[in-house]
């Protein structure tokens, strides 16, 4: 028997990361679940309310990301490399970050998914700051970076990497784009 509800989610984000929150209806998410219309909304009775539970459960899987890194990796650079691989499944798959897809329609969007995806970037820039900051004590990470301006040009980067690779180099070019980020953190030989 399979979970509908997360069918429903599965669904809704793949639709979201692809087309934006208005790029997508209840119909359009009933036909790719393979249910009918009315049935969505016994499991979510807005779409607000949809969107909410889409980056509440984004949310928890790059939680939980974070945590395998910061358990996985010790060197700051090799930390913010492995967050940066993070986006590559989103380019090699043709969709882009969850957040980054309903805060181009910022203006529109609710004010409870407006805080929640400001929540999901503070939260992610802090954990950034912190690598770098980490990273500089222990000599893995260019001394006299600003660690948050840093933090929120790391994040900018992949955003924009993630957005033009997926028409322009694809992986490769994200790669790419991935080891310059990383060269300009490393300490000077």
């Amino acid at each position: 028997m399979r979970d509908t509800r997360a069918s429903l989610l599965s669904e809704a984000e793949i639709l979201v990361r692809g087309r934006g929150y208005s790029g997508f209806s209840y119909a359009d998410l009933a036909e790719a679940v393979g249910i009918r219309k009315a049935s969505i909304h016994h499991h979510f009775r807005t779409k607000e309310e949809l969107a909410g539970a889409l980056i509440e459960a984004y949310e928890a899987r790059y939680d939980a990301a974070l945590d395998t890194i910061a358990g996985d990796t010790r060197d700051g650079v090799e930390r913010i490399e492995a967050y940066g691989r993070l986006y590559l499944g989103g380019v090699e798959q043709g969709l882009g970050c969850l957040c980054a897809a309903l805060a181009v329609e910022l203006e529109t969007l609710p004010e409870g998914l407006r805080r929640s995806i400001v929540r999901f970037f503070d939260k992610h820039i802090a954990w950034l700051a912190g690598v770098l900051e980490e990273g500089q004590i222990d000599g893995s990470v260019r001394r006299g970076l600003d660690p948050q301006a840093h933090a929120r040009l790391i994040v900018a980067a992949l955003e924009g990497a993630l957005l033009l690779e997926r028409f322009l180099a694809g992986p490769e070019g994200f790669a790419r784009t991935l080891t310059a980020l990383s060269e300009g953190l490393r300490p000077a030989a």
